[in-house]
This record gives C-alpha cells, sequence and structure tokens, in this order.
C-alpha cells in the first residue's frame, strides 16, 4: 500500500487545527536582520504588481479549499529575497530572487495550465528577463547600488536562490512554508523557527552551493511536511481547480470578456469582479456564454469532486486527465560521515519518497456542472 494513499483532501484540509499566521513574522524568522536596501527595490510598480496576485493559483476563489490566510507573490518574492540575504549576505542575489516573479500573471501557475504546461509549470517565467531588462528604473537604483541588469536578470544563476528538484532553494523553501501554512495548517510559526534554524549552505555532489540541514531528524520533519503539501497538489482536486480555472480564463479572452494584457495589468479581484459583472448582465441564452457561467460558477461553489477512472458526461461534468508537476525535495543533511542526501541515511524518507512518486490518483476528477 502507498503510504499517501490514506490521504485524501478531505483528511489533509482537516488533520489539522486552525493556526493564527502573521506574514511580518514569518518574514522576521527567514531573516532577523531585515535588509532596507529592498525597500525601494519593492516599490517599483512590476513588483507591486504581486500584491494582487495569490501564491496558491486561484483556489482562493473556490469552496473547494479551505485556505487559511492569503499570501501573495509579493509576499513570496520578498520572502525569498530575505532567505538569499539570510544566508549570503550577497545583494545581487537577493535583488534577483526579489524579481524572479515579476512576469506571473494572475491566479499564477493557472496560466502554466492554460497554456497546456501543467507538467513543467514553467510557461509564466518566459517574460521574466525581458520585463527586468526593460525597466529603466530598476536600472537606476541598481546603479546606486553598483550592479547590473546581468547581475539580477536571472536568478536560475543563483544555486542558493534556484536549483532543480530535489534539491532545496530559497524559492522552493519559501513557497513551501506559506503553502503548507495556508493549504492545510501543517506549519506553526514555532516549527517553522525550529527548521529553519537547522538549514545551513552546503556543498552538494557537484560541489555546488545548496541549502541543506544540520541534522536528520529536522531534515526528516522538513521533508515529511514539504511532501504532504506537495501530495495536496498532485491531487486530482488541486488539477481540477487549476485546470477549470484555466478554461475560464481562455473562454472569458474568447468572448472578449477578458484581453490577455488583463492577466498582466489586472489583480485577480479585479478579473473576478469583470466576469461577475459580465454574467450578471447577460440577457439572451447565448450557448457558449451559459456554459461559460456554469464554468464559473461551478468553479466559484464547488465543495467536492468525484473520483473515478472513466470521463464522465461533458454536458453534466468538468472533468481533467493531468499529469502534473510533482513537488518533493531529496535535501542534503551534514552526517558524521559527511554530507549525504537525506534519503542514504533515513530509510523512512527513502520509502516516503519513492511513495510519493508513484502515487496515483484516479485517472479522472470530475465535478458536477452547477
Amino acid at each position: 500500500m502507498n503510504y499517501y494513499d490514506s490521504f485524501d483532501w478531505n483528511t489533509i484540509l482537516n488533520m489539522n487545527p486552525p493556526g493564527k499566521y502573521d506574514v511580518k513574522l514569518y518574514h522576521k524568522i527567514l531573516c532577523p536582520e531585515y535588509p532596507d536596501f529592498l525597500d525601494k527595490y519593492i516599490q517599483l510598480p512590476f513588483l507591486q504588481r504581486l500584491k494582487g496576485i495569490g501564491l496558491l493559483c486561484g483556489t482562493d476563489w473556490t469552496k473547494l479549499y479551505k485556505n487559511r490566510f492569503y499570501y501573495s507573490r509579493l509576499d513570496h518574492s520578498i520572502g525569498v529575497a530575505l532567505i538569499i540575504w539570510n544566508f549570503t549576505h550577497n545583494k545581487a542575489q537577493t535583488i534577483a530572487g526579489l524579481l524572479h516573479d515579476v512576469s506571473t500573471p494572475v491566479f499564477s501557475h493557472v496560466s502554466d495550465f492554460r497554456k497546456g504546461d501543467a507538467l513543467t509549470q514553467t510557461a509564466t517565467e518566459a517574460a521574466n528577463e525581458g520585463l527586468i531588462q526593460n525597466n529603466e528604473d530598476l536600472k537606476k537604483l541598481l546603479e546606486v547600488d553598483g550592479l547590473k541588469i546581468s547581475d539580477v536578470e536571472d536568478y536560475h544563476k543563483y544555486p542558493v536562490a534556484d536549483n532543480e528538484i530535489p534539491c532545496l532553494s530559497a524559492d522552493r523553501l519559501e513557497y513551501m512554508f506559506p503553502s503548507g501554512m495556508a493549504l492545510e495548517g501543517s506549519w506553526t510559526l514555532d516549527e517553522v523557527q525550529k527548521v529553519y534554524a537547522d538549514i545551513l549552505v552546503l556543498k552538494n555532489e557537484q560541489n555546488i552551493e545548496e541549502l541543506g540541514f544540520n541534522t536528520v531528524e529536522i531534515a526528516e520533519l522538513y521533508c515529511k511536511k514539504f511532501c504532504m503539501t506537495g501530495h495536496v497538489l498532485q491531487l486530482n482536486e488541486n488539477k481540477l481547480t487549476l485546470h477549470l480555472l484555466g478554461q475560464i480564463m481562455n473562454m472569458a479572452v474568447e468572448l472578449g470578456v477578458l484581453k490577455e494584457n488583463d492577466f498582466m495589468a489586472l489583480s485577480e479581484s479585479e478579473i473576478i469582479r469583470k466576469i461577475e459583472n459580465f454574467i450578471d448582465k447577460q440577457i439572451v441564452a447565448v450557448p457558449s456564454v451559459l456554459y461559460f457561467a456554469r464554468l464559473y460558477k461551478t468553479f466559484r461553489t464547488m465543495t467536492r469532486i468525484i473520483h473515478c477512472e472513466s470521463e464522465l458526461d461533458k454536458n453534466e461534468y468538468f472533468c481533467v486527465s493531468l499529469n502534473v508537476k510533482q513537488r518533493y525535495i531529496n535535501p542534503l543533511v551534514k552526517t558524521d560521515s559527511g554530507i549525504k542526501r537525506l534519503n542514504e541515511v533515513s530509510s523512512e524518507i527513502d520509502n516516503l519518497l519513492k511513495d510519493f512518486l508513484s502515487f496515483k490518483d484516479s485517472l479522472f476528477g470530475c465535478v458536477k456542472l452547477v
């Protein structure tokens, strides 16, 4: 039996009690000595735009989820920068981390689902470098700090900032703390502080810097919680939600409700308001508009989905069958015999990761259209 078979949607979302979360306190944990030079960059309009975009990919707008608080892409970007500064005290790397999501559209990775990129979820990154390179206000700020656009345009070149799964980077470390806190309440701030205090910069198998852990026990705790949140993101509930919202956005463009540039210019609440105003004003029973309204109302009001092995009637159900990006880690950890991958020294984690990667949800996830 797969370990994750017993963790269905309702089990996960209800297994932790409600908690109190304060973004400022959380950020203070990530970097007790705040780098004041960040403030002028945070005020740039293309970063301020990220206030209106949620980290959790539109899931704040549906009753299927029980998100405990709102965490924006700007919050995430600041968090990544704070982690990088905490471990490197390098301005270029820190600013590159702050800027790494400036091309994120509304509803975040829903844009990847819109474009058929559920498996890698990198389509949203395509415009990032261009936005950075063409921002004249940013160039002026960088000059003051003795930096160039080339120093900050690509955070991928800084391994503490970003690396490939299953390694641990500032980006991956940051987004899974608030994701776990908001989605299923799997972290308290005290637990975050305890785990974060155990993290340090190590050298991996290629002698490249990578975030890792000082003790096996804490690395195991972090890995278990990380993978449980990753499991939420590979369940059919999450697949269906993001794909459904993506199809709603595509139809909104086709119907003239939205324009493509709205996804980079408007906030999520403004997009929602435009859709609802359009639906409310419809008088003529146009089939495409009626179907659009059904999809939207289903997204906003659904509280459960059906897990099944075959697609249900398309006239009455919205169904999805997708492979998606699996978000997990196998971090470095210090041991008496040197720096190892966690699965090399923990049979429990080795089995957990095998179960995570082999988990299969039902072939289809479907929801009854309202």
